[in-house]
């Protein structure tokens, strides 16, 4: 087991310190990355909000006990550049293959095994559909997580490679589906958040904290525009 392995050898390297030079290269080239989304989180999109901007709002304000489940493509894989997991275990999502739907399932679970921890579901639209009712489980399980929705109407991750090899986004499109609409209707609490709220972002993630706390489970559904953060990406 890869895990046991780490460890043993962990217990085995005490006291070892490898040259400084190696560590402090790595943490710059982190730091670099890490300027460089930030500068692209504070770019304006030609409609709704930026989704790397959104992504920074949420890891700032997440509890430091939070299991982050990703279910999503595109919205995902940025999420993935930018939020910080909290300790092992504190990441799940669906592997390489793209196995979307799984959001609904990991968060109950991971909400019964740690009670005490906020469970943030990191969605992109296409991937919430699978799972959307099962907040009618977390409702009627006193399981309140807290799902964050990247809504840009289509399956990016897939249109991001159909459109320049094939020209066309034939099956990409989808709607601005009122996701906290249907969340309220299973008995949660939805957020709606787009350009004429975004000053009220940190507000509202706060609000739906609160909320999950009080044993709501709690979804945002935000409007989110196109970048080219991950323009290139390959889907498998």
């Amino acid at each position: 087991d890869a895990g046991s392995f780490i460890m043993r050898l962990s217990k085995g390297l005490k006291g070892h310190r490898c040259p400084e030079e190696w560590p402090q290269s790595l943490k710059a080239g982190d730091s670099t990355k890490e300027n460089a989304n930030r500068a692209k989180a504070n770019e304006k999109t030609e409609h709704h909000l930026n989704p790397l901007k959104v992504l920074h709002h949420v890891d700032e304000l997440m509890a430091e006990d939070s299991i982050i489940v990703a279910d999503g493509g595109d919205f995902v894989g940025s999420a993935a550049y930018i939020m910080r997991p909290r300790g092992p275990l504190r990441w799940l999502d669906p592997g390489a293959f793209g196995t979307l739907g799984v959001g609904g399932g990991f968060a109950l679970g991971a909400k019964l095994c740690r009670p005490e921890s906020e469970v943030w579901i990191v969605y992109g639209d296409g991937s919430l559909g699978y799972s959307v009712a099962e907040y009618d489980t977390f409702t009627r399980h006193k399981t309140p997580v807290i799902s964050v929705v990247g809504n840009d109407a289509c399956w990016s991750q897939i249109s991001r490679e159909q459109v320049p090899i094939l020209g066309s986004n034939v099956a990409c499109g989808l709607a601005f589906t009122d996701y906290h609409i249907v969340t309220d209707g299973y008995g949660g609490k939805g957020y709606l958040v787009g350009r004429e709220n975004e000053d009220q972002l940190s507000d509202i993630i706060k609000q739906a904290q609160r909320e999950a706390k009080e044993g709501k489970a709690t979804l945002l559904n935000v409007l989110i525009g196109k970048t080219n953060f991950r323009e290139g990406s390959i889907s498998v």
